[in-house]
C-alpha cells in the first residue's frame, strides 16, 4: 500500500471537518490527570498575581512620568531577556532538573515581585527602579517558559490529552487576563500599586506547593552528549528546515510585533482618550482577556490539531481588523467588543500555532522548539512594544494601531495563500501520530 501523494484527498477534509468540530466533552480532560491537575492549579492562581503586577506595572510608570514611551520601554524590558536568552535558555532545559530549574527560576520571580511590593510600599519607588526590575522579570521569563512548556507532555498519562493540557495551560493564563487586570483596577484605586504587587509576591505560594507535590519525570533524553551549539544548532534547524514550524514562527512573530503592544499602550486610551481611570484600564484589559479566554476554552474543546491552520488564518484577520477599527474609536462601549476581538484572535492564533508545534516535535527537541517559539512570541513582543511607543510618540498611538492592525492582517492572508503546501509538508507527521486515516491509492 502506497501512501497518496496528494496534499489533501476528500477522504482527509471530512475527517478533518468532523474532528475539528468543537465537543464540550472535551474541554477539561487533561484534569483526570494527577499531575497536570495540580499544576494547573498552582499556575492558574500564580498567573492572577501576575497580571495583577503586570497592570500595576503600566499604571505606575505612567502615573510618575506620563510618558507612551516610557511605557513601551517597560514592556520591552520585560521582555527583552526572552529576546536575548530563549533559545539558549531552550537548549538549558532539554539539558537541565526541570523540578531544580523550575524552583530556581520561580523563586526569581518571586523575590521580583517582593522587592517591587518593598519599593512602592515605601514610596521610593523611581522610573529606573521600574525598568531595572522589569529587565529582571524578563530574564528569569526566558528560563521558566521553557522548562514549563516542556513539561507539560510528561504531567498527562496519554499523549492524545496533550494538546488538550497545552489549551487548557492557554486557558489558565487567558482566564488570568479577565480576572487579573479587573482586580488590580479595584485595588489601586481603593489602595495602591504596591498591594498589586504584594499578591503577586504570596500568589508564588501556591506554585511552590504545587511543584513539591508533583512528580517529575525521573528519566528522559537530554542532549549533554552534545555542546550548547551543536544543541542549539540542532533546534534551529528543525525550526527553520521544517516549512510549517518556520511559517507557524513567522506568523506568531508578526502578531507579536503588531496586536501585542495594546497592552503597554492601552493606559493612554483609559486615561487620555476614556478619560479613566486604573478601573478604565481593567475594564479593556479584562474585555480583551475574556476574549482571550472564549479563544482559548473553543481550542480546548477541539478533538485534534487538525484544521488548526484554517483557525490560525481567520484569528490572525480578525485581530488585525479590529484592532484597527478600534483605533480611533472615541466611545467606550464601541471600544470593548473590538478589544474583545483583538484579544480573542491574537491568542488563539498563538494557542493554535503553540499547539501544532508541541504536538508534532520530538521530546529530545521540546524545550529548545519552545525556546524558538518563545522568542517568535514573547522575543518579538519587546520589539513591537518599543517601535509601537517610538511611533506612538510621532504619529500617536490611534495611528500606530491602525498601522500595526493593518500589517497583521496582510500576513494573515499571506499565510493563507501558503496553507495548501504547509498541509501537504504537515500530512505525513498527522499520519505517524494517527492524527489522520492513512490513504491509499
Amino acid at each position: 500500500m502506497q501512501v497518496a501523494c496528494r496534499p489533501w484527498p476528500a477522504v482527509t477534509v471530512a475527517y478533518h471537518r468532523a474532528m475539528a468540530l468543537p465537543d464540550p466533552r472535551h474541554l477539561f480532560r487533561a484534569l483526570r490527570h494527577r499531575n497536570f491537575r495540580r499544576l494547573f492549579a498552582g499556575q492558574s492562581v500564580s498567573m492572577v498575581g501576575t497580571w495583577l503586577q503586570q497592570v500595576a506595572m503600566g499604571w505606575l510608570v505612567y502615573r510618575l512620568t506620563g510618558s507612551a514611551f516610557l511605557l513601551g520601554v517597560i514592556a520591552f524590558c520585560a521582555n527583552v531577556g526572552i529576546l536575548l536568552f530563549g533559545t539558549f535558555a531552550g537548549v538549558v532545559a532539554d539539558r537541565v532538573n526541570r523540578k531544580r530549574g523550575l524552583f530556581v527560576t520561580q523563586g526569581l520571580l518571586a523575590l521580583q515581585a517582593v522587592t517591587l511590593a518593598v519599593l512602592a510600599g515605601t514610596g521610593t519607588i523611581e522610573p529606573w527602579h521600574l525598568v531595572a526590575l522589569a529587565l529582571w522579570q524578563g530574564i528569569a521569563n526566558a528560563f521558566d517558559i521553557p522548562l514549563r512548556q516542556s513539561l507539560f507532555v510528561h504531567m498527562v498519562d496519554d499523549r492524545a490529552d496533550l494538546p488538550n493540557a497545552i489549551a487548557l495551560n492557554s486557558f489558565a493564563v487567558n482566564g488570568a487576563r479577565v480576572a487579573g487586570p479587573a482586580l488590580a483596577g479595584l485595588l489601586i484605586a481603593a489602595t495602591s500599586e504596591a498591594v498589586c504587587f504584594a499578591i503577586n509576591a504570596i500568589s508564588f505560594v501556591a506554585v511552590f506547593v504545587s511543584f513539591a507535590t508533583i512528580t517529575f519525570p525521573r528519566e528522559r533524553e537530554r542532549a549533554v552528549g552534545d555542546g550548547f551549539a551543536k544543541s542549539w544548532m540542532e533546534g534551529f534547524r528543525y525550526v527553520t528546515g521544517f516549512a510549517p514550524a518556520r511559517a507557524l514562527m513567522g506568523m506568531v512573530a508578526i502578531l507579536a510585533w503588531t496586536i501585542i503592544p495594546y497592552v503597554s499602550l492601552m493606559p493612554v486610551y483609559a486615561k487620555d482618550i476614556y478619560g479613566g481611570g486604573p478601573g478604565t484600564l481593567g475594564l479593556l484589559l479584562s474585555t480583551a482577556g475574556a476574549g482571550a479566554l472564549v479563544a482559548t476554552l473553543y481550542l480546548a474543546s477541539r478533538r485534534t490539531v487538525v484544521g488548526l491552520g484554517d483557525v490560525i488564518v481567520g484569528a490572525a484577520v480578525v485581530s488585525g481588523l479590529a484592532l484597527a477599527g478600534f483605533a480611533y474609536l472615541t466611545w467606550l462601549p464601541a471600544a470593548l467588543p473590538m478589544a474583545f476581538l483583538f484579544g480573542g484572535g491574537v491568542i488563539l492564533a498563538a494557542a493554535s500555532s503553540n499547539t501544532i508545534l508541541q504536538t508534532i516535535v520530538d521530546d529530545r527537541l521540546r524545550g529548545r522548539v519552545a525556546g524558538f517559539y518563545m522568542l517568535a512570541f514573547l522575543g518579538t513582543a519587546p520589539l513591537g512594544n518599543l517601535a509601537a511607543g517610538a511611533i506612538a510618540a510621532r504619529i500617536g498611538v490611534p495611528a500606530t494601531f491602525l498601522l500595526n492592525g493593518l500589517v497583521a492582517a496582510a500576513a494573515a492572508l499571506v499565510f493563507m495563500r501558503k496553507l495548501p503546501s504547509l498541509r501537504k509538508a504537515m500530512r505525513p507527521v498527522y499520519e505517524k501520530l494517527g492524527l489522520l486515516p492513512a490513504t491509499v491509492e
